[in-house]
């Protein structure tokens, strides 16, 4: 065998190794990605998990508050409303991609949180309410759903972080940028959350 030949074969083999070495690379790196994407998906998921439970508890409380303090009919309508409002937003993977459609789904929830805590401070001028055993049972649920709702939104922040850095960090980033994989947003509190509430006695 020629020289020629024999240099030509090692120059072969090393370019299909590196070959091999950047397909490797680039087909880990794609995968990882697409893992990432997929583990906001299912964060996300549990974040909606957490809201439909809340959405469910909600009529059951509306009810039994309304036995107790029928009068109170603005904060009733507005559970209600906040309550539809939520439930018209279609949530799908999508909506993460989109801020101006995640920003309204923010909102929504937002508004739903805040007429809750009316409802139950409307709650609060009725003691023979606060001691029925079924607005108690109600309002542990509720309170749980929203301690749970706190943990999935934080671990939704975790993913959503992970990724981020994934989708900036080279080389990476440019793997992303061909295959379309882009920055996602962050869940973020309501506007004026870092500030202290007022609380008047």
């Amino acid at each position: 065998m020629k020289k020629s030949s024999i240099i030509l074969l090692a120059v072969l083999g090393v370019i299909v190794v590196v070959g091999l070495m950047i397909f490797g690379w680039l087909t880990g790196t794609y995968n990882s990605l697409v893992k990432s994407d997929e583990g906001i998906n299912q964060g996300w998921a549990q974040v909606q998990n957490q809201y439909q439970r809340r959405l469910d508890l909600i009529p059951n409380l509306v009810e039994v508050v309304k036995g107790y303090a029928s009068h109170e009919k603005e904060v009733f309508e507005k559970v209600a409303e906040a309550r539809s409002s939520v439930g018209k937003i279609q949530v799908t993977p999508e909506i993460l991609n989109n801020p101006q459609l995640f920003q309204k789904f923010q909102e929504a929830q937002n508004s739903m949180s805040s007429w809750l805590s009316r409802l139950m401070a409307v709650a609060e001028n009725y003691p023979q309410l606060k001691a029925n055993e079924n607005f108690i049972q109600l309002q542990n649920q509720l309170e749980g759903t929203e301690n749970r709702i706190a943990v999935e939104r934080m671990k939704f922040n975790q993913l959503v972080q992970e990724f981020n850095v994934k989708v900036r960090t080279f080389p990476t980033s440019m793997l992303a940028g061909m295959f379309g994989f882009s920055q996602k947003q962050y869940f973020q509190s309501e506007p004026g959350a870092e500030k202290a509430p007022k609380v008047k006695f």
